[in-house]
């Protein structure tokens, strides 16, 4: 045991060393690469998640979760084993992508609102990619067809959904949160008593409110921007001391027999760190490939989400008892079922992305950059109450149904 630990404290020592004599010989190439990893922060995911980072943190201080905890229990709960709480992490997380689902999982856990299990489950299928991404960046940007996008879409979130019913097995025996009930009062009611009392606990005025969501919103976008560019650079590293080559031939030898194209291994190798270069190489891949293969490993590259995002979970959920773990298995579960549910659904779909009416209505998303940021948070925000509504009008309808059974059996 002594001598393993000395292994992985030697391990690291000789990582760190080689990322700092690289730095040194590399000099040019490393601040290329960070530059760019702080372009993509600033000109996409800084006006992209700041909002809703914020205003999140502001429907929590005045209970507007809470609120959301008990009406939506019905739908949540039975098939999710989550807090009706979850499902406001489940709708920001679509909508609003990287890494808000872990974020605001790591919020109701510091607020006891679920507990570690129920966190663990919740985090590994909430913490999405954002339809703008697929749309704009990977169907858009990289292969000049916004139909595209549906087939990633779909596959992404069926398989997202795949992954939450699978870990609602996880840990069985753990503990539940419960909400304090009355009897003599309906579901919404009920509701509205949870959202005062939260509010009442609290106790922050609405300038204190602000000031602190607005900290610890602009605290959790400086470490996203940190881990971006330390990726960047890193991964523009290993391709430079030819690293990633060595990889992408091991790659090679799992993909022949599987039956896919070894000229996509370089888009792995890349999606492994990074999903927004790993979709790019696969979008340059030669004509040749199947388009049906290219859409399915950016399906799984978008899925797995890189290690640069996996870097930004592990650090905001280490500030809980959530573990790390959990999430890692599900990123690979869902990366392996984002691939397979592509080749399902591609040629079911393909009469469909050929509408033109299907295309018209996906082009109107907002352009990337800062100064497309209300056009952004309206697009966002409108996909955020969407997913809300449609959610609480399951939640309500499940919950009738249980009543409309129980009397009927009276």
């Amino acid at each position: 045991m002594l001598q393993r630990t000395y292994l992985k404290t030697l391990f690291f020592a000789v990582i760190s060393f080689f990322l700092v004599i690289s730095l040194i010989i590399y000099p040019e190439d490393a601040f290329s690469s960070a530059l760019r990893g702080l372009k993509i922060w600033w000109d996409v995911v800084f006006p992209a998640l700041l909002p809703f980072f914020i205003t999140s943190e502001i429907l929590m201080g005045f209970g507007v979760v809470h609120f959301m905890g008990v009406l939506l229990e019905p739908f949540m709960r039975p098939i999710f084993n989550v807090p009706g709480t979850g499902a406001f992490v489940l709708a920001m997380g679509l909508a609003s992508g990287y890494p808000i689902g872990a974020k605001l999982t790591a919020r109701l856990r510091e607020q006891k609102l679920i507990s570690r299990s129920e966190g663990e489950r919740l985090v590994s299928f909430t913490n999405t990619a954002d339809p703008l991404f697929m749309f704009g960046a990977v169907a858009v940007g990289f292969f000049q067809d916004v139909s595209l996008g549906i087939a990633i879409a779909l596959a992404h979130y069926i398989s997202s959904l795949m992954v939450g019913l699978i870990m609602r097995f996880h840990e069985p025996g753990g503990e539940v949160t419960k909400y304090r009930k009355n009897s003599n009062l309906n579901l919404f009611m009920r509701a509205l008593q949870s959202m005062h009392r939260a509010r009442i606990s609290d106790g922050r005025t609405i300038g204190h409110l602000i000031g602190d969501a607005v900290t610890s919103s602009m605290n959790t976008m400086l470490l996203i921007g940190g881990f971006m560019i330390i990726f960047s650079v890193i991964i523009n590293i290993l391709s430079l001391v030819h690293l990633t080559d060595l990889i992408a031939a091991a790659i090679t030898l799992i993909f022949i027999p599987l039956g896919i194209p070894s000229e996509l291994s370089n888009a792995v190798i890349a999606g492994l760190f990074e999903i927004t270069l790993g979709s790019q190489v696969a979008s340059e891949t030669s004509s040749s490939v199947s388009m049906m293969y290219k859409i399915a490993i950016v399906g799984a590259i978008t899925a797995w989400s890189g290690f640069s995002v996996h870097a930004q979970v592990a650090s905001i959920l280490s500030k809980t008892d959530i573990r790390y773990k959990p999430y890692f298995f599900a990123r690979v579960l869902h990366a392996a079922l984002a691939f397979v549910v592509t080749l399902t659904i591609w040629k079911p779909i393909q009469p469909y992305l050929a509408r033109t009416s299907i295309s018209t209505w996906i082009q109107d998303i907002p352009n990337q950059g800062i100064f497309g940021i209300w056009s952004r948070f309206a697009y966002l925000g409108s996909n955020i109450f969407l997913i809300i509504v449609g959610l609480i009008t399951l939640s309500l309808g499940i919950h009738t149904w249980k009543n409309l059974n129980k009397k009927r059996r009276v």
